[in-house]
């Protein structure tokens, strides 16, 4: 085995590889080998790191240097200055906005400092693709321990005891979902990972398959040798190809290292996993549509009971859980159930990694423990609002989930107090909000969403968030009524109640949030016929200041409706009438002279 002194990191995640990754490890393969370094250099190419918003990025070990927003002819100067001549290039090092010096190792940024990873412990560390460095990292390990020093009813025990909650989304305890389908009668048994992850801004569960595809195997065996389950099916939407080739590869090699198939360990236990690839519709992420689907029908939730751990795939007891989860069930078997209890909050255990999104200036992939604050998480990872804007709220939990304002920046994120606020923990998605949102406008866009998405089958859903979005379109239009808030109210708690999934029961969550913490903003649209953030466009009066204006003309040339008139050197005046609303005369004025009311 050949032994190198250095080691190129290459961030391959989804975000890395849309940005240019693959042409800068290219450039760094050819400068490696024109400067005769490859036999002492390897470049490695790993999942997703962590801060997309810099790609791409790179670290090159033993020293840990951190490098962001390469292009390819930054690969010369890498190449020449640090790996040949051991000197840090640090104007590509990565600059803390509140700091004169770079951070001169990944370990000195507050992104990564303040993160504990467990579910993500081996993404962007190792070459999803190589077993062999999975095994390197313990892979596999705690599936031998279970196998040979465990009882089935020992390793449903330690997940028990270790607190482990679905990462799904419900938060349902795993160890007793295990317990179930073990206890139900049935020699057949299923175990199931569903990687249909469809809320838009999240991308956890797909950076997890992308980075460390090993993990979820090992934890899915895992659970088919506590239940007594031979078959494992991975559900993976078609929209993540290189997820699914990254999968199919992993299982390929875990077969043929005889850690998926027959006598696994040379014990009498066998398991293999296939995988399943969905279409993307929405509605597969609830766990009954999801196994319709597998078994080839359409994609649509059946009435619970009977639960899947009692009646699931082909009428068998069968477990579902999602990527997150099954991520952390082999660092729980190694490390004892009191060491992942000891994590969190006392309802809430362990970390939970969340997709950062919207208007922060760190966007990507952290993991914390439960009972972080929103505050630690948007402004001490995140690093704030960008462009000095204030920040509005925080959308968590994707479509299903709610929006909860700047007064409760310092709630602990747990399931508990994320619900306590009309949000939920869902898969983990985080969208920050600044000033500049419509909250109306937000509420309407994930309930449009939600109602494209509906799979129809109930009424409650079908019907009620159709009329929910047709009243939330009359308000951004200003054609709001006296009532509709209350209407919207109405009809949110009657579908919550009704609907025949968890989708559709949480579905009304962005328009019920909203209105509890930004009540004022419906009442500004409906009854003033304004939109405080001027976003609505039809909403908007463009006004051109007298004071400011010095006639040059500039916003009447690129006005499209030709809607500004004056004469030149004189305050011009916006005809209201022929206003479109676009916005470009805004854009354009150089002396701020054009406002909205």
């Amino acid at each position: 085995m050949r032994l190198y002194r250095a080691h190129v990191l290459v961030c391959a995640g989804a975000g890395c590889i849309s940005s240019g990754c693959q042409a800068v490890k290219n450039a760094l393969l050819e400068n490696i080998e024109r400067l005769g370094l490859q036999q002492e250099v390897k470049v490695v190419e790993t999942g997703c790191m962590g801060p997309c918003d810099l790609g791409p990025v790179i670290v090159v070990y033993p020293e840990g240097v951190f490098y962001r927003q390469l292009k390819p002819s930054d690969a010369v100067e890498i190449a020449e200055e640090h790996l040949l001549k051991g000197r840090v290039v640090r104007r590509l090092l990565y600059q803390p906005a509140e700091s004169a010096a770079p951070a001169t190792s990944f370990e000195q940024i507050d992104f990564f400092q303040k993160q504990t990873r467990i579910a993500l412990r081996n993404t962007g560390i190792i070459n999803p693709e190589s077993v062999e460095e999975y095994i390197a990292r313990d892979g596999y390990r705690a599936l031998g321990r279970a196998l040979v020093e465990m009882t089935p009813d020992q390793v449903l025990d330690c997940i028990k005891r270790s607190g482990l909650r679905g990462r799904g989304g419900a938060g349902f305890p795993t160890g007793l979902k295990w317990e179930f389908t073990a206890r139900a009668p049935g020699e057949i048994k299923y175990v199931v990972c569903n990687a249909d992850e469809g809320d838009p801004g999240a991308f956890m569960d797909r950076s997890i398959i992308e980075g460390d595809p090993h993990s979820v195997l090992e934890g899915m065996a895992i659970c088919g040798y506590a239940i007594g389950a031979r078959q494992g099916y991975v559900y993976v939407r078609a929209e993540y190809p290189l997820a699914v080739e990254r999968l199919e590869l992993a299982i390929t090699r875990a077969r043929r290292y005889g850690l998926l198939g027959d006598n696994i360990f040379g014990t009498d236990f066998s398991f293999d996993v296939e995988i399943r690839v969905g279409a993307g519709a929405f509605v597969c992420g609830e766990e009954t549509a999801l196994l319709a689907s597998i078994e080839g029908r359409r994609g649509e939730p059946r009435p619970r009971p009977p639960f899947p751990a009692v009646q699931g795939l082909w009428g068998k007891p069968t477990v579902i859980n999602n990527v997150e989860t099954w991520a952390n069930v082999p660092p729980i078997i190694l490390n004892g159930a009191d060491w992942f209890a000891a994590i969190g909050t006392e309802k809430s255990k362990g970390t939970k990694v969340f997709a950062l999104a919207g208007k922060v200036n760190n966007t990507g992939l952290v993991e914390v423990p439960m009972g972080t604050t929103l505050r630690e998480i948007i402004f001490d990872i995140g690093g704030g609002i960008p462009g000095g804007k204030q920040f509005k709220a925080v959308q968590t939990g994707g479509p299903s989930g709610g929006c909860i304002p700047a007064s409760h920046l310092d709630v602990p994120v747990d399931y508990e107090s994320l619900t306590g606020l009309g949000a939920i923990m869902g898969s983990g998605g985080m969208i920050v909000l600044d000033e500049s949102t419509c909250m109306v406008d937000l509420a309407r866009f994930f309930l449009e969403f939600v109602q494209d998405e509906s799979c129809g089958k109930c009424s409650p859903c079908r019907i009620g968030t159709r009329r929910m979005l047709e009243i939330l379109e009359r308000i951004i239009k200003g054609q709001g009524r006296d009532g509709d808030i209350e209407l919207l109210e109405e009809l949110g708690r009657n579908i919550k109640s009704s609907a025949l999934c968890g989708l559709g029961q949480t579905a009304p969550n962005p328009v019920l949030s909203t209105i509890r913490h930004f009540r004022d903003e419906y009442a500004a649209h409906i009854y003033d016929r304004k939109c405080p953030a001027g976003v609505c466009r039809d909403l908007i009066v463009y006004t051109i200041s007298e004071e400011k204006c010095n006639g040059c003309g500039r916003c009447a040339l690129v006005c499209p409706a030709r809607a500004i008139v004056g004469e030149k050197k004189k305050a011009h005046r916006i005809e209201v009438e022929k206003c479109i609303r676009c916005g470009t005369c805004m854009e354009k004025c150089k002396f701020m002279a054009i406002y909205t009311m």
